[in-house]
């Protein structure tokens, strides 16, 4: 596991792990989160293996911008008035999932898929430089606190199969999860409640 700061240096070293289907943690404004191609589908199946997640839970993408995101998924009203009240932080918001997207599925449910837009300097540098939507999803083993730090993050992942880097941002205020909603309906659906008032 490769432990570096995040200057234009650390980000461009990420983004080339990235490129080449592995995965990186990265702070954000609530954890330390894991980041990797949704395009590249070995890589989507390393992550979920590195997390032990299981493959029907589902996790977001990190993305630059509601107009990026909207190029993804079937915007409609109801997300684009949360996404100008919320957007960037620590919001989620659930929505249908466009065929001809190129996510690999495994982690969005297959039809769905959850936005994110991070206010944190690093990840919006890293999804800015990659170009396309990256895994956002806490960068812990399913089951196990979230991490605030890269000693916490060394701490939980044992093994072979460990994230490749860690973006070292120091240490962050611990946080609550981001706020989860769903709108593929014509109505809020509050998955998890975080700090937001919604």
């Amino acid at each position: 596991m490769e432990i570096v700061q995040p200057t234009e240096q650390g980000i461009s070293r990420a983004i080339q792990i990235l490129h080449d289907g592995g995965t990186v943690a990265h702070a954000t404004e609530t954890c330390y989160g894991l980041a990797c191609d949704l395009r590249n589908k070995n890589a989507v199946e390393r992550l979920f293996k590195q997390k032990q997640r299981p493959g029907d839970s589902p996790v977001s993408a990190l993305f630059e911008s509601i107009d990026q995101a909207k190029h993804f998924t079937e915007w409609n009203d109801l997300a684009d008035q949360l996404a100008h009240q919320h957007l960037p932080g620590p919001l989620t918001i659930i929505l249908p999932l466009k065929h001809e997207s190129g996510l690999f599925p495994t982690i969005s449910g297959g039809e769905t898929l959850g936005i994110r837009i991070s206010p944190h300097p690093t990840a919006m540098e890293l999804v800015k430089k990659f170009g396309s939507p990256i895994s956002t999803t806490s960068a812990n083993v399913h089951g196990e606190p979230n991490t605030y730090s890269s000693d916490e993050i060394v701490a939980q992942f044992k093994g072979d199969d460990v994230p490749d880097l860690i973006l070292d941002s120091g240490t962050l205020e611990e946080r609550s999860s981001s706020s989860v909603v769903s709108v593929v309906g014509e109505s809020v659906e509050i998955v998890r409640k975080g700090d937001l008032s919604l």
